[in-house]
This record gives structure tokens, sequence and C-alpha cells, in this order.
């Protein structure tokens, strides 16, 4: 003790300087979700609540015949309905900043090939497509991955290996739902859908491992070999590149990869619909990246990819994606999908074909990562300026992975801070929902992602500046008046519905 200051407090009783530093730190960190009104809204919501092992009582907004539950919404379903609880409808949506889109802007852009504006609608297009998608439009998807990342190997990709689906999150339930009882190896952070499907289908036990800023946020394959090894994984689910943290894994990491799944017959499911969103920085435009380049044999090497129109094409509403693996994979999806979803949207399926041609892909490969480059470039700069240095930039997709934990509280969380964007008329997404915690048990102060936000570039450049300056009048607020003008005084989801119901 000696040689300690201590200084006189207020009251005139003296406090030992170190003990004082420990309770103000110890208050400075005090957190519990109930003395949060931004967490107790997130948990109050449908599906939210912590899935324990004891009864429940029933919540007539979560069950309301017997035996329904709520799944708990994805982010982006989340975020909207809160929007809509402090006023946002679609009708005003040119009034909000959506920094939280998890789709890139639709129209034209430079360079880029002309957007579709009309959809033939031939007879035999009026029936139902086969499950598995039409052939020809299974061709084109097999031709242009074997003229993109298959060129001179012996295995080639056929229709066979292709399956077309109705979106995403269609295409892994698909594969969920023949997938058997299997540990599941999955990291966080990663896409919120994720958290769904394994609560879904719960043959699949999740086995998660972090990833740390440290390590900018990079899978460690000899890691996942150890757990293969100690844990007896058999799935591993990954998005690449990554939603949200903006990385990606490729070359010699991408190959050790896949060849880990071969060796040790792990099945890879490889999300990879941000696949031509990448940033050189040697100005080389037009690379792509896809686990289809490092795979031996299409039919018996154990990785199903995951892609789409959605990104890439920038055609979120069309629905019209794929899953790309083994025949025998392919055969089992149809069945599923058979009961699952129907099948993927006839007509679209038809108009995609030509969108797929390889000289065509190319021209909308270049355009995209010049304009979401220069979009990304301007948003970091727009951050720093702001006090928000983005400590892991993104080199690929269209999110930053914002660390808010240097603000001062309670803005430095991304539920609290989500909420007081709302009141800016801006839409973000706060971190916890890319920690996939499928029980919702974890404490959400406790979680990895608690700290952050992710920031779409998605949108057109107008919409990006609207979303930062609304983020600069939250950050001048709060060095003008402190923490304590934050944190309450947030709409009830309970709003949320009543504007629903007027939009219907």
């Amino acid at each position: 003790m000696s040689g300690a200051s201590t200084p006189i407090s207020r009251s005139g009783r003296s406090t030992p300087l170190h003990l004082r530093d420990i309770v103000h730190d110890v208050i400075r960190h005090y957190r519990h979700e109930k003395d949060s009104e931004a967490h107790r809204i997130f948990r109050q919501s449908a599906g939210h609540k912590p899935k324990g092992s004891l009864p429940q009582t029933v919540n007539p907004d979560e069950e309301t015949i017997p035996g329904i539950e709520h799944p708990g919404s994805t982010g982006v379903i989340y975020c909207s309905d809160r929007a809509m609880a402090n006023g946002f409808s679609y009708a005003s949506s040119h009034e909000w900043a959506n920094l939280g889109q998890g789709a890139p802007e639709v129209g034209q852009i430079p360079g880029a090939p002309p957007r579709p504006t009309s959809i033939p609608l031939p007879e035999d297009s009026l029936e139902y497509a086969p499950t598995t998608g039409v052939k020809a439009l299974r061709e084109a998807v097999a031709n242009l991955y074997n003229h993109q990342y298959r060129q001179g190997k012996l295995s080639q990709y056929t229709y066979e290996n292709v399956c077309i689906v109705p979106g995403g999150r269609a295409g892994l339930s698909r594969v969920a739902a023949v997938v058997g009882d299997v540990y599941c190896s999955y990291q966080i952070p990663d896409y919120t859908a994720y958290d769904q499907v394994l609560s879904a289908f719960r043959r699949l036990v999740p086995v998660p491992t972090a990833l740390d800023a440290e390590n900018k946020y990079k899978l460690d394959v000899q890691q996942i070999k150890k757990d293969i090894r100690t844990q007896g994984l058999e799935v591993m689910i990954a998005s690449n590149p990554r939603n949200p943290t903006g990385q990606v894994i490729e070359g010699e990491d991408l190959k050790s990869l896949v060849g880990t799944a071969r060796e040790s017959s792990v099945t890879l499911i490889m999300d990879e619909f941000y696949s031509w969103y990448m940033y050189p920085e040697d100005e080389e435009y037009g690379r792509s990246v896809s686990s289809a380049e490092f795979i031996d044999n299409v039919n018996q090497d154990p990785v199903v990819i995951v892609n789409g129109l959605t990104k890439n094409w920038r055609l979120p509403g069309w629905r019209v994606c794929w899953v790309l693996g083994p025949k025998n994979l392919i055969t089992a999806l149809s069945q599923s999908g058979s009961f699952l979803d129907g099948g993927a949207n006839h007509p679209l399926q038809l108009a995609a074909i030509p969108l797929l041609d390889p000289e065509r892909v190319m021209q909308e490969k270049v355009a995209l990562q010049k304009h979401f480059k220069h979009k990304r470039d301007h948003v970091l700069k727009r951050l720093e300026e702001l006090g928000l240095k983005v400590e892991v930039p993104p080199v690929a997709t269209f999110y930053i992975w914002l660390n808010l934990e240097h603000l001062p509280a309670p803005l430095n969380n991304g539920l609290t801070f989500f909420e007081e964007l709302l009141k800016e008329k801006t839409i973000v997404i706060p971190g916890i929902f890319f920690d996939i915690n499928p029980a919702h048990r974890r404490n959400l102060f406790h979680s990895p992602c608690h700290h952050f936000v992710r920031l779409s570039f998605g949108p057109p450049l107008k919409d990006l500046d609207k979303g930062l300056d609304a983020i600069g009048r939250v950050l001048k607020k709060a060095k003008k008046e402190g923490g304590h003008a934050f944190g309450h005084s947030y709409k009830k989801s309970v709003d949320g519905v009543h504007q629903l119901d007027k939009l219907v």
C-alpha cells in the first residue's frame, strides 16, 4: 500500500486509489440485460427469449395455437420491425437510410450490362418447374463454374451437379433437411440465418468456434483439423467471403480447407453468395473466389456450394439460386425440395439463362467491383473522420463490421446504438444477430458480437451519406450531452404491430 495516493472524496472519506479504480471499472462494465431498455425490447420480441429445459409460460404473442413456436427473426427482419415501430414504412422509405440492408443496390451501375426490364412468358413456363430446376439453367450454372474455376481439370460439373432453389435460405434448408444426426461446426460471427437453420433442423448439433479481430476473423484451418479429430465433426458451414466481417479465405488457405474436408470425410457447406465482391489493391478487377477451384472430383469431394443471382447479379427479388455438389446430393435435394419449397419460379429460371454467359458475367464482375470498392472506400473514410476507425476493413462483401467499444456507454453496444439511430431514421444491424446462438441462452452482454454493428454499403451512395450523417449527429449529441441522453425513450414493438396493420 505504500506509495499509493489516497484522494479525498466529496463526502470527506478517503478511498485507496486502486480500490476506487476497481469500483469504477466494475460500475463501468456492469452489464445485465434487465438494466438496458434496448435489450429488454429485444428479449420481448417473439422467439428471442432464452430456451431452457424448464417449462415456460405461454406468451400469447408467440403462441396463438397449441404447438406453435416462433423461431426468432433474422437481424434484417427484427430491425425492419423495430424501424416500423419508429415510423418507417415502405411508402416513406426514401426518408430513411437503410445501412442494415442485406442486399446490393439493384439499379444500373457504370460499365455493367443493361438491367433486365422484361420477362418472357412462354406457355410451358406456366407449368411447375422440376424441383431440381430447369435443365438448361442447370447446364448454364455448371458451364459457368467450369469456365471460371475448373479449366484444365479432368473432373467437370454437369447439370446433374446443380440444383436450382428459390433463394439461398431455401438451399440451406434443403441441405439441412438431408443431413443426419451430426456435429456441425460453424464460426462466430457469421450469417444470421444459420441460427434459424440450426434451430429448426435439430439433427445438426451446433459446435461453435469464435473468430477474433487479432487474426482478422480468418478461418484457422489447423484449428478446424484439430476440432475434427477431437470433437467428431462431420459437417462444417461457413460463408466465404464472410458476412458480416468482409473477410475471405482464398488461395492456399482455401485449398487446404477443401483438402481437409476431402481427407477427413467432413461435409463442407460453403455459402459463396459474395464471391464477386472482391476489392483488389492492384486494380486487377474481375477475379472471384470459389471452393470449386480446389475440388478434385466433383462427384466424390464432400463440398457443397450455395450461390445464386441474389448478390452477385444484384437480383435479390428473383429468388433464383443454386446448390452445387455431388450427383447423389442433388438427388437428395430434389426429394427434400418436393416437401420444403416445391421449386424455384419457372419463368425467372428461363430468364436467368442468358445472364450466366461467361462474357456477360465478366463485364458484370468488373463493373460491380469498381463500383462497390469506391463505395467501400468512401464509407471507410467518412467513418474515420467521425472517429470510428474500422479495425479490420473489409476486403470483400459489402459489409463493415464496426466495433463500438470505445464509444461512451451506453452507445458502446450494438442494440443501443441501433435504437438511437432509429430516432435519426437510420437502420443498422446489431452485432448480436451474428452470434449464432440457437438456444438464445447466452447473456447478450457476454456475446463476442455485442459491441458491434454491421453497416452495409450495399445501398446507393446518397443513402450511405444520409446514414453516415445520422451517425455523426448521434456522436455529436453524445459529445455535447453525455451518456445520460441515450438508452431510453424507445418506441415499443407493439407500436410496430399497429404500423404493420396500417400498411396491410
